[in-house]
């Protein structure tokens, strides 16, 4: 399995177009995605990942109009993009009525996160659309934490990006689809910190 550094962008976005899957460092933990405009890609990143199919997969945007493109977006919901994001958050929004049927299984929310690092941010300009992305294990498995992890836990994947990762603990996970907000799975962001500049 080829390992590409970051000055590769393009022959990664090159697979991605293709509907492959590779592997990427985030700024919480490795994660593997595709592209989010194609059922194939998305079908290949569940079988990949051994992931259940009613399973939802988070989506990694390039900024916030194209969360806006996604997801409903109001303005408690706007704050929260400019004083958090980029960032290890992730966002649960009501889902645009207008996105294709495999995109989240008929749910109607949707889980988004913006690239924290430009070497992200540029493969998904490259690309063309947000990215499917999940963290790099079986479903149900720990997190890998290097390549040779996921290259064992993943062997069908299409390719990986070298790279560190910085938190190295899972994204804040916050449901903004309903009048209160709560917080699903803590992470880095607390909820004071939501409270006190929201």
């Amino acid at each position: 399995m080829k390992r590409y550094t970051q000055n590769e962008i393009d022959e990664l976005a090159d697979i991605l177009k293709k509907d492959g899957v590779i592997s990427v460092p985030t700024d919480t933990v490795y994660g593997i995605c595709a592209r989010m405009n194609s059922k194939k890609a998305h079908d290949k990143l569940m079988m990949v990942k051994n992931r259940p199919i009613n399973k939802l997969l988070p989506i990694m945007c390039a900024d916030e109009e194209q969360i806006k493109s996604i997801a409903v977006v109001n303005k408690r919901v706007e704050k929260i993009i400019r004083n958090f994001m980029p960032g290890p958050i992730t966002l649960i929004l009501l889902k645009r009525p207008e996105l294709p049927e495999y995109i989240n299984n008929g749910s109607l929310t949707i889980a988004v996160r913006m690239a924290s690092s430009k070497i992200i941010e540029e493969l998904i300009r490259k690309t063309g659309s947000p990215l499917f992305m999940t963290s790099a294990n079986q479903s149900g498995s720990p997190v890998c934490k290097n390549l040779d992890e996921i290259k064992k836990a993943c062997p069908s994947l299409d390719g990986m990006l070298e790279g560190n990762v910085s938190f190295g603990q899972g994204s804040t996970i916050v449901d903004c689809s309903s009048e209160s907000i709560k917080i699903l799975r803590e992470g880095p962001i607390t909820l004071e910190q939501l409270i006190s500049r929201c």
